[in-house]
């Protein structure tokens, strides 16, 4: 298959095109720059989409960069780069005289809105807890097509995804620093839910959207089984145990509400309880179902 990647120069975006690659099929990446193999934003804009078989939109400033100060032009741009790159597309593929089978949209759990108790699955309602619920909500309406008639229709699927965990990216290598000099803990109370995925199960479940033409459409929740019951307690337990090192410090929430700012310490600070239902039932199975397997690859 010819697959369209937005966003695919960056953490997510390298590993699925490699898995895409193992498995015989071509990629395209859509970035700021052009490249060999890639088409940039302007030429989507203007030109429309490429011949392709399915498209997946990884695009998106990190929300939670500490180096970024939490201003309305930098909210303008963690918008911007979601809803505007998603519209773009969602454009392209519906005046494409030949448009993909799939499309694919990547967001975020934190559609569902935080709480210690409730449990969420695909169907569960959202969307309007907090900035980040809001932004997903948006960025998910930006990426439906209008109905039409005289042309083979493409199937949208949503995978929500939780905190991706890789070696190379995301979260992970920003936490294992201070546990490899024995200062990690965990964040505020510790109780708050920890929905993740390694980062090879989000590729994996993103091919099988993609591979699976028929079977698999609607809203994916992208998290490990077991992260309907794990908190970030657990998760600095398995941290601990994974790297043989002690954890027994702790950062006070007001820190995190210090450092990050009342819009984004709640990222941290809450969570939501996310079960993997129509994920499951699409038939797709998880290699690292659980924090210490997944861990234990990552860190060895």
């Amino acid at each position: 298959m010819r697959v369209l990647i937005g966003g695919g120069s960056g953490f997510i975006g390298q590993s699925l095109s490699q898995l895409l690659k193992s498995r015989g099929h071509q990629v395209t990446i859509i970035s700021r720059q052009p490249g060999q193999q890639k088409i940039t934003w302007a030429d989507v804009s203007k030109k429309g989409l490429p011949p392709c078989d399915a498209v997946v939109n990884l695009a998106g400033e990190n929300v939670l960069n500490p180096l970024k100060r939490w201003t309305e032009e930098f909210k303008q741009t963690v918008i911007a780069s979601r809803i505007e790159t998603t519209r773009t597309i969602t454009q392209a593929i519906s005046q494409s005289q030949n448009p993909p089978h799939t499309w694919v949209v990547v967001t975020g759990v934190g559609y569902y809105p935080p709480s210690q108790t409730q449990q969420y699955s695909e169907d569960s309602p959202g969307g309007n807890a907090d900035f980040l619920s809001r932004l997903v909500r948006d960025w998910e309406k930006a990426a439906e097509l209008s109905s039409t008639k005289d042309k083979p229709l493409t199937k949208l699927v949503k995978v929500r995804t939780g905190v991706v965990l890789g070696r190379n990216g995301g979260a992970l290598p920003t936490m294992l620093w201070p546990f490899r000099l024995c200062l990690g803990g965990v964040l505020g109370s510790g109780k708050q839910p920890f929905p993740w995925i390694h980062i090879e199960d989000l590729c994996r479940l993103l091919c099988h959207t993609i591979e699976q033409e028929e079977n698999v459409a609607g809203i994916l929740n992208a998290v490990s089984p077991s992260s309907v019951t794990d908190t970030n307690t657990d998760f600095t337990g398995a941290l601990s145990r994974a790297l043989g090192r002690p954890a027994f410090l702790f950062t006070p929430g007001f820190a995190v509400q210090w450092l990050f700012g009342s819009d984004r310490a709640p990222m941290l600070l809450e969570g939501q309880r996310v079960v993997p239902q129509r994920t499951l039932q699409s038939g797709f199975s998880f290699q690292y179902p659980d924090l210490d397997s997944a861990l234990a690859q990552l860190l060895r």
